[in-house]
């Protein structure tokens, strides 16, 4: 029996592509193979939590450098932890970079006759822009058409995690998340809209309180056919 798998999802997250294998003497050897996929992405886990580990103290350092050129005194009670807790807060904002689609999206793509449209609105977002390192946060919605397969709906949740967790500008990131569901399901359309505030717009700069930000990005039919669009 010969039965051949490809896992390309979305290897453009990080500019690489993830592993194909190849199963040709039955299922036997499909579930050893898919076995050594998962014990190598979470030896690549392991790997990076031991590199944001082995970076810590400079960016700890760097923390206590911006503190003194504030004029801070970092050796005072208040801020003797103060540049260790923002470096491990900023690995964590943008965890984004060690993760892919791959890793969220493997075992939940299923066949299903389904071919009307799928929305899931109100994703809460959290983003730091990379023009000030300020945050950006708002709500995400996405909807897509079918073509036969879907996607278990809290993943759609977790690609937008993925892309936000990084540093960003919401034009890109609106288009990320689009780009990401495409290559993983090949819909028939992809339509993302991203509502979002900028700290940088909010609390410096023109301090406009109550400015929105609006992106979308659409994709397939959603471009093509306005009535698509509308719905």
């Amino acid at each position: 029996m010969e039965y051949q798998k490809a896992a390309e999802l979305n290897g453009f997250s990080n500019g690489k592509i993830v592993t194909e294998y190849l199963c040709r003497n039955g299922f036997s050897e499909l579930t050893v193979d898919t076995k050594k996929v998962a014990v190598q992405h979470k030896n690549e886990t392991s790997r990076k939590e031991a590199e944001d580990e082995s970076r810590l103290p400079a960016l700890e350092a760097a923390y206590t450098t911006i503190l003194r050129g504030l004029g801070e005194n970092t050796d005072r009670q208040g801020l003797l932890k103060t540049p260790l807790r923002a470096a491990k807060a900023m690995q964590f904002l943008t965890k984004g970079y060690h993760e892919t689609i791959y890793d969220i999206l493997n075992d939940a793509i299923f066949d299903e006759d389904h071919e009307e449209l799928v929305i899931v609105k109100d994703i809460d977002m959290f983003s730091l822009c990379e023009h000030h390192l300020v945050p950006f946060f708002g709500k995400v919605h996405i909807g897509y058409l079918p073509s036969k397969k879907v996607v278990g709906l809290s993943k759609l949740a977790r690609i937008v995690e993925i892309y936000s967790r990084r540093l960003q500008v919401q034009e890109r990131l609106t288009k990320q998340i689009a780009m990401a569901i495409s290559e993983a399901l090949q819909p028939v359309g992809v339509a993302v809209v991203i509502e979002a505030a900028h700290m940088c717009m909010v609390m410096r700069g023109v301090q406009k309180m109550n400015s929105r930000t609006v992106t979308s990005t659409m994709l397939g039919v959603f471009r093509e056919d306005p009535k698509a669009r509308e719905e």
